[in-house]
């Protein structure tokens, strides 16, 4: 099992800073790299990868650099978003020649080619795969060795939704046997749907950290909206409008939306108010607590 420790590190290319001054450390499990394009995800896979020289800060693997570490390169396995394929190989010759940079035979390269769903399209040329199949060609070649490090940038574009599903599948199970991956994207539903743990980043900068929801329900100078439906709509919300942890109720199909800036005195008071008032709870649920709800509060969009 191996840890990544990044601490303070910069990266920039004249004057544009394109990462600035992050610290993490991600062990163990599926996590995903979240931001906007032109956050600095690529960057920081990079630096993590060992590609790119940090311009302040240290970078390590297991507690070792990784800059000039050219032995992480049998620990690391990584899929960056720009291609890495030559066109004229089929894909079986592309796995092929990466287990052999390794040192193993066939075998490792049969092993990984059917870990990504590609066993009946190995023997066609690359130039002849579709975005999708490229992607997973890519899968295979990083996963030759077995590394205990998968670095996956913007791994899911271009794939139609059956190969999503799959390679989703196939990630977490990688994460939940031990290997520590990072994965990138700009999409909120793939990180919500594979990662157990978010890094945020905006502008270059480290915004957050965590699991998504206990990240929004950290955010207090933020309103927080629930959907609630009972057994007497009007009875609670005249009970909840009184109260201090509520701060506005409104009645909408559905049932009462009620805004809130005290989300712990919420959920607390929430219950005992319908136990005293003799009304039933039907549901109680969060509807801002999505990765949509978490990305906009913490870019500023809302």
């Amino acid at each position: 099992m191996s840890v990544i420790e990044i601490r303070q590190v910069s990266r920039w290319y004249g004057n544009v800073v394109a990462v600035n001054d992050v610290t993490m450390t991600i062990g163990p499990g599926v996590t995903g790299l979240l931001g906007p394009n032109g956050a600095g995800k690529s960057t920081l896979l990079h630096l993590m990868a060992g590609f790119l020289q940090p311009s302040g800060g240290t970078a390590t693997l297991d507690a070792k650099p990784i800059w000039k570490n050219y032995d992480v390169y049998r620990t690391i396995g990584l899929v960056p978003e720009k291609e890495g394929v030559y066109n004229f190989l089929t894909g079986w010759q592309f796995v092929q020649s990466a287990a052999r940079l390794h040192g193993l035979g066939d075998d490792a390269a049969e092993r990984a080619i059917a870990q990504v769903d590609m066993a009946a399209a190995k023997d066609r040329r690359i130039e002849t795969y579709s975005k999708g199949m490229r992607q997973r060609i890519k899968v295979a070649g990083a996963l030759v060795h077995e590394p205990s490090v998968l670095l996956l940038d913007e791994p899911f574009n271009g794939m139609d939704p059956r190969q999503r599903l799959h390679l989703m599948d196939l990630v977490r199970d990688l994460g939940a046997a031990g290997k520590t991956i990072v994965f990138s994207s700009h999409i909120l539903e793939e990180v919500e749907r594979v990662a157990q743990q978010i890094e945020v980043m905006v502008a270059g900068r480290h915004a957050a950290s965590g699991d998504y929801r206990e990240i929004r329900r950290r955010m207090t100078d933020r309103p927080h909206l629930f959907r609630v439906r009972s057994s007497d709509d009007r009875r609670l919300a005249a009970a909840l409008i009184a109260d201090t942890a509520s701060d506005g109720v409104s009645f909408t199909p559905q049932g009462l939306e009620v805004r809130t800036v005290e989300f712990r005195r919420f959920t607390h008071q929430l219950p005992r108010l319908a136990r005293d008032l003799g009304v039933r709870l039907w549901q109680v649920s969060p509807t801002d607590e999505d990765l949509e709800s978490v990305f906009s509060y913490l870019s500023g969009r809302s």
